[in-house]
């Protein structure tokens, strides 16, 4: 079974704690961007396509690590899969192996195994699947024998994660009886559960799903040849440049406006923190215009990965801001919400924020104790890494730790940013 190689020690430092230093030296900036594809889409698609009687062809996979580990999982036989940092592929993989014959231990990094799964195995043993853990309870490593499950009828919480309802949806149309998923306190990124249907559907699977019940028949299908979108995730953090830059316009090629993904609101949301956005054949167009001062308030429940990109964003432009939905930022990566207020503080922003994590705010209260040069940890998170990039356009040499991290989802960013005008120094340890 396919296990993830390890580096040479000496390496993995090097990689481990090599920085990047920023500095922009106009800040007008112009250029055209070619988005890696959405890995949620490429993600999804592999696992349906792996379940299908039939494989599609899958064009514009995404070249994320996320990726990259999935197809690999997917493609080998028993043993032992380490998925490393990527917490899609954990979720995804736990599913699809428990229907899988054969016996497999599922694993990843340090930071995975701190990261919850029980409430996805608690919904896999109920429908009978063989699952155990190997360390503590409600946490990998887990070891799977993988058999046929018959299916019915389960509860689920989701209030955790939309990638465990995700993960069970994608086997339903395995399962001998189908599957039922009855959706338990508040639905979190429903969008995530709306693509995967959107996908689902388009390969002839009639999923159906109502507020807090989905509904997956017993159903055989053939994959499709698609090609996958552009990320509008990705897109994030050049509608961010564009905000802090006095003047920019950028064409982002590979988007498309009618989409499933949660974050193709930031059309809309950046409209308030002054860009505009013009919708082309081939993408979008980016162009800074003035903004509005007013407080920005945004629940965050359908697209949490934008909410380290916006809180920073408005931080910098002195835009008071309190977000909701952003409960789920405590389990991903990192706990994004402390990441954030300890990393926001070097810039000044001094963010306040519920223990939970089910709200963020910042009332224009600064810090005065700041440090020359600053340098940020991305704490292994990709997005921290993207999100605080274009602080560098306002704090010219801004440091940012560990710049490999970007690789688990937008390997090309900082290609991206010098091909614009930003010069990047790399600092070895």
């Amino acid at each position: 079974m396919y296990k993830i190689s390890t580096f040479d020690p000496d390496f993995a430092y090097i990689i481990q704690h090599m920085r990047y230093q920023i500095q922009l030296d106009k800040r007008e900036l112009h250029g055209e961007i070619t988005l890696p594809s959405s890995k949620s889409i490429s993600n999804r698609l592999l696992i349906l396509n792996a379940l299908a009687e039939k494989e599609g062809r899958l064009e514009n996979l995404s070249g994320s690590d996320d990726t990259r580990v999935l197809v690999e999982g997917l493609g080998t036989g028993e043993g032992t899969v380490d998925i490393g940092h990527a917490g899609t592929s954990m979720r995804f993989l736990a599913a699809y192996l428990s229907i899988q014959p054969g016996e497999y231990i599922l694993t990843g990094s340090r930071r995975m195994q701190q990261r919850p799964i029980g409430k996805l195995v608690d919904a896999l043993k109920d429908l009978g699947a063989k699952i155990e853990y190997l360390d503590r309870t409600g946490y990998p490593p887990l070891s799977i024998r993988g058999k046929m499950l018959n299916g019915g009828e389960i509860n689920v919480d989701s209030s955790i994660s939309s990638q465990y309802i995700s993960a069970l949806m994608m086997i339903g149309p395995a399962l001998k009886e189908g599957l039922v998923i009855r959706l338990k306190n508040e639905v979190v990124s429903a969008s995530y559960i709306q693509l995967t249907q959107s996908l689902m559907r388009d390969l002839g699977i009639p999923v159906k799903f109502t507020g807090t019940r989905i509904e997956v028949p017993c159903h055989s299908f053939e994959g499709k040849d698609i090609f996958v979108e552009g990320d509008w995730s990705a897109a994030s953090y050049w509608y961010a440049i564009a905000a802090l830059a006095d003047h920019a316009e950028f064409e982002i090629k590979g988007l498309q406006k009618e989409s499933w993904q949660g974050d193709s609101v930031l059309p809309v949301m950046f409209r308030q923190l002054g860009v505009d956005t013009t919708f082309t054949e081939d993408g979008i167009r980016l162009k800074t215009i003035q903004r509005s001062k007013r407080k920005f308030e945004y629940n965050f429940g359908d697209s949490p990965d934008l909410a380290q990109t916006v809180a920073l964003v408005c931080g910098l432009l002195n835009i008071p801001f309190r977000f909701t939905g952003t409960g789920t930022l405590k389990i991903k990566e990192t706990d994004r919400v402390v990441a954030l207020q300890t990393e926001m503080k070097k810039l000044g922003i001094l963010v306040d924020a519920d223990s939970e994590g089910a709200w963020m705010s910042w009332d224009g209260n600064m810090a005065t104790d700041l440090p020359g040069i600053k340098q940020i940890k991305t704490y292994q998170d990709h997005r921290m890494a993207m999100a605080f990039a274009p602080a560098a356009i306002l704090f010219p040499g801004l440091i940012i730790e560990d710049p490999d991290v970007v690789k688990k989802s937008y390997p090309g960013f900082w290609n991206d940013l010098q091909n614009v005008g930003f010069n990047i120094k790399v600092l070895n340890p």
